[in-house]
């Protein structure tokens, strides 16, 4: 598939932002009330902008960005729909948990449960996102039991990566051992990174599911013996488009090595706090190159129309 810059910064940005936005809300879940206005403000505000922009940053990928209103009608039947009515949704709960937990409305006894309700919303969302790709049987590098965790595990982990750096810079970042961020950003780290290299491996062995012998019928050997288009359209742009092995595996081992950095940055930030400086764009930057490499693998069957053998 051809990987479109918007649709990698709509999953990217607004897989960051639900992360962010559903690790405060259970963290204000457990602790209460925020320490500052502005560390809530700090939090939800950036979690909210980095949503917005993915989520219209996603608009300019479809045939008709101005009629996309229409997306919300289906959502009976699309991932596509219900990912729009759900995240649509997560705003006014998200502004009401804000508006409790930052004290501006005096309210401790709703920062729990709008709590755990903002986080809730973000990660269905999250998961109907994963389940616009991982439906798509026409693209067996997406429907696979990979990408529904891989979706919600770099969105923890980026969001996880962010509330660190906002809590270094609020002055909310635990130091010393006992420090329950940095572990439970370093489990999700590890589990991306487990997650991943099993993915990129069972990518590497699969065996090819469908051929164009058995989509025709006609057995072993069967070659297309002339082209269906002269000139490339559509179809052949965005979903004919592949990565060399060799650049796919270079782009996996920068993946891993930016996702080793923030690993190794986010250990020793209890001791040295501001390594969350280099922990959570480097957790951004790996989720930018996966992401690329999740669209730039992925081969869809229509291939074989167009002279691939096997899928």
């Amino acid at each position: 598939m051809n990987p479109a810059y918007s649709v990698i910064l709509f999953t990217t940005a607004s897989g960051a932002g639900y992360g962010l936005l559903a690790l405060s809300g259970l963290a204000a879940a457990g602790h209460g009330p925020a320490s500052s206005i502005g560390f809530a403000l700090a939090c939800v505000g950036v979690a909210l902008a980095l949503i917005t922009t993915g989520l219209l940053s996603s608009t300019a990928h479809l045939g008709r960005p101005e009629r996309f209103l229409r997306a919300f009608s289906q959502w009976r039947s699309s991932w596509l729909s219900r990912e729009g009515v759900v995240a649509v949704a997560t705003y006014p709960v998200a502004l009401a948990f804000l508006a409790v937990w930052s004290g501006l409305v005096e309210a401790p006894a709703l920062i729990a449960p709008l709590g755990i309700a903002t986080a809730a919303l973000c990660a269905v969302t999250v998961y109907c996102t994963s389940m616009i790709y991982r439906q798509l049987t026409t693209i067996p590098a997406w429907a696979n039991r990979f990408t529904v965790p891989g979706y919600l595990l770099f969105a923890l982990a980026t969001g996880a990566g962010l509330l660190s750096f906002i809590s270094v810079v609020f002055g909310r970042f635990q130091a010393g051992a006992g420090n329950f961020q940095a572990f439970l950003t370093l489990i999700l780290i590890f589990a991306v990174i487990v997650l991943k290299w099993l993915y990129w491996r069972w990518l590497r062995r699969r065996k090819p599911e469908h051929s164009m012998a058995a989509a025709t019928g006609l057995g072993p050997g069967v070659r297309q013996w002339e082209v269906p288009h002269t000139a490339r359209n559509f179809i052949m742009k965005e979903m004919g488009y592949s990565v060399a092995r060799a650049h796919a595996r270079r782009l996996q081992q920068i993946a891993m090595l930016l996702l080793d950095v923030a690993f190794i940055a986010t250990f020793i930030s209890p001791k040295f706090p501001w390594a969350v400086a280099v922990s959570a764009p480097a957790l951004l930057l790996a989720a930018w190159t996966e992401r690329w490499l999740f669209f730039a693998q992925a081969e869809h069957v229509v291939q074989l129309f167009y002279g691939q053998e096997k899928v």
